[in-house]
């Protein structure tokens, strides 16, 4: 690959992450503290990334892989994105923000598969090349953490009062129309399908593949797949609100540790996972899910900061060792003829129904525990996804038969 594809890929990646990362991990704390939502109301806008997941494969089957090159409609859905975007700069209630959010998303989320369509259509070796320009979506994601807490302590109490933390969405909405400009001079790649070609809505869903759900190991790594989804939809929703309400300094700089983490654990998952097999590392994952919960449960900004600190590095792990795992072991069950259709039907399954559900369960759960002055008993809140996850892990442990499974790149 030449240098100056490389440069255009990592930086298209770049932005894509730095956008996702700029508002997305903020959010709760924003509504809950600038618009008054209700926990109810903030388990809706989070939803709106499981929506956004279920109608992606639609936007891509249908138009993306069939009429127009990849890189112009990521560069449209930008465009767009960054007007929504700067439209939810302005809002000041609820009731005009949801809708924007949901469109955005809708939007947003196909961009996610159009940024690999765009890489992977200029490699040669994609075992290779593709990590060296994933991370720099990585390296976006923690940036635009710095830039939210380190730069301009937007997530200080003080500045949060002040009504601050919408300059997220305004820098966020600069990145997308920076990203929506530099897509049209990406590398063309035109459209994978003839569009006389008939596509049918069980190849666009990956369908085809649930016959895969007869092997009786694979229905019950699914199942576990869909229901980690609801403890992990806890973290997403609850972990700015959480250390904000506990008056951690740097708090969006501190959830991002849990990004680097992520490539430290990439790193070494190929060296576990080649060692003790798939079952002992995915279990391990889910392990780290409940202990993740429960240092919450039990921590605090004061002596007992580490506990946080440990909690929001277990991501990695948890991460890492449960949903990458899980990409390689889709990829050995289905072979090369539901390959795509596997690893699509169990991204649907996962951040399209798993987080649906979880972000609904969420929002019921805190709601439950809130005071009249809207202050969250976190102790009791953190219990129900440690007791969830760890009721997966038993379900996994007892119901999923070992087998060998060959590490892939």
């Amino acid at each position: 690959m030449k240098a100056g594809t490389r440069f255009q890929l990592s930086f298209m990646m770049f932005l894509e992450f730095f956008i996702w990362g700029g508002w997305f991990v903020t959010l709760g704390t924003f509504l809950g503290n600038n618009l008054s939502a209700a926990d109810g109301e903030i388990a809706q806008a989070f939803s709106t990334q499981s929506w956004g997941a279920i109608i992606a494969p639609f936007i891509i089957g249908l138009i993306a892989d069939r009429y127009f090159n990849a890189e112009r409609i990521l560069g449209v859905l930008h465009l767009i994105g960054a007007g929504l975007m700067y439209l939810m700069y302005q809002s000041t209630d609820f009731g005009s923000f949801y809708p924007l959010v949901l469109g955005y998303m809708i939007g947003y989320m196909p961009t996610l598969a159009l940024v690999n369509s765009v890489a992977f259509n200029q490699m040669k070796d994609p075992a290779k090349d593709f990590p060296l320009v994933r991370v720099f979506g990585t390296i976006g994601w923690i940036l635009a953490g710095w830039i939210i807490s380190l730069a301009f302590a937007w997530d200080s109490p003080e500045n949060i009062a002040n009504g601050m933390l919408k300059n997220t969405f305004l820098m966020v909405a600069i990145a997308s129309g920076v990203l929506g400009l530099f897509s049209f001079t990406l590398p063309k790649t035109p459209p994978r399908i003839d569009r006389s070609e008939k596509v049918t809505i069980s190849d666009i869903l990956g369908l085809e593949a649930l016959s895969l759900l007869k092997d009786r190991n694979f229905l019950i790594f699914f199942l576990s797949s869909v229901l980690i989804c609801i403890p992990l939809a806890f973290y997403y929703q609850n972990l700015s609100p959480f250390l904000t309400e506990l008056k951690v300094e740097n708090s969006t700089a501190w959830a991002s540790a849990g990004q680097i983490s992520e490539v430290l654990f990439m790193l070494l998952l190929p060296i576990f996972f080649k060692k003790f097999g798939f079952k002992k590392t995915i279990l391990v994952g889910m392990l780290a899910w409940a202990i993740r919960y429960v240092l919450f449960a039990y921590g605090n900004a004061g002596d007992l900061f580490f506990m946080l600190a440990v909690g929001i590095a277990l991501h990695g792990i948890c991460y890492d060792f449960f949903f990458v795992s899980g990409q390689i072991y889709t990829d050995s069950k289905a072979g090369e003829k539901y390959k795509s259709a596997a690893q699509g039907l169990i991204t649907l399954a996962t951040y399209g129904v798993g987080m649906l559900i979880g972000f609904w369960i969420a929002g019921k759960i805190s709601a439950n525990f809130t005071n009249a002055d809207g202050i969250h008993s976190w102790g009791d809140i953190w219990i129900y996804p440690a007791a969830f996850a760890a009721g997966v892990l038993v379900l996994f442990a007892l119901a999923f038969k070992n087998e060998k499974i060959e590490y892939k790149e």
